[in-house]
């Protein structure tokens, strides 16, 4: 069961109200004002009858862009009610822009951690179309339903998207076959042999590096959103 909401006056911030509050210079305001605004409108949310309103909030980011969020909340700490849900707009973001890719990912990261693969709650198989519903399902959630519920979700689907990512630096690193996108070729049948230039060895290292700290990223994020789940839960999440 979720922790009592804080009581809030029902404000709603809009970018330029919230671009008021920050009067452009105090850290102390740019601080307070992130943390109003994220318990101000994920209280009036849960509040809310109207779908249509929630829906609005959920593709917020598709019609006023990403910046607009990152500006109100991406400075709060992680582990905080306006960190958390920067923390989930920014990956529905990302999987918005890219369903194919976190969809390979998670393909190839969902055998691996069968319990996360559940509480995300993404349906098998994980297609492209599937993965774009369900993280907005989530998001939905963190306003009609459970919050902390939908923080753990979002968490299970970080960690099987990072064990996707994990699986294939680890295939790169040692020149084995496996497809680090959806749309790379599949090798013939008894390819030559052939061995790869320095080049081509740095330029898989260097994908493979990239890789792993997209996939440590994920994982940290995860934790945040566990923690803020827990604090959630225990009525001491600011």
């Amino acid at each position: 069961m979720s922790a009592h909401p804080r009581h809030h006056k029902p404000i709603v911030f809009g970018p330029e109200k919230f671009a008021n509050q920050l009067g452009g210079a105090d850290p102390a305001l740019i601080s307070a004002a992130a943390y109003e605004s994220a318990h101000a409108i994920l209280g009036r949310a849960r509040t809310h009858s109207d779908l249509t309103v929630i829906t609005r909030l959920v593709e917020f980011t598709d019609h006023y862009g990403l910046e607009t969020i990152a500006e109100m909340w991406s400075q709060a700490a992680a582990v905080s009610t306006p960190g958390a849900l920067w923390r989930m707009y920014a990956l529905r973001h990302t999987i918005r822009k890219n369903p194919s890719l976190i969809s390979h990912y998670y393909t190839l990261g969902m055998e691996s951690d069968q319990v996360s693969r559940v509480v995300s709650g993404v349906a098998d198989p994980p297609t492209d179309r599937e993965i774009v519903s369900t993280v907005d399902a989530i998001l939905t959630g963190a306003y009609t339903g459970e919050f902390d519920v939908a923080l753990e979700r979002f968490a299970a689907f970080c960690k099987v998207v990072a064990l996707g990512q994990d699986a294939v630096a680890h295939h790169l690193h040692f020149g084995e076959t496996i497809n680090s996108s959806p749309e790379a070729p599949q090798p013939a049948n008894n390819p030559p042999t052939l061995e790869p230039s320095l080049e081509v060895r740095k330029e898989v290292d260097r994908k493979a590096r990239n890789l792993r700290a997209g996939a440590n990223r994920l994982t940290t994020v995860a934790a945040e959103l566990e923690a803020a789940a827990a604090k959630w839960r225990l009525g001491t999440l600011d």
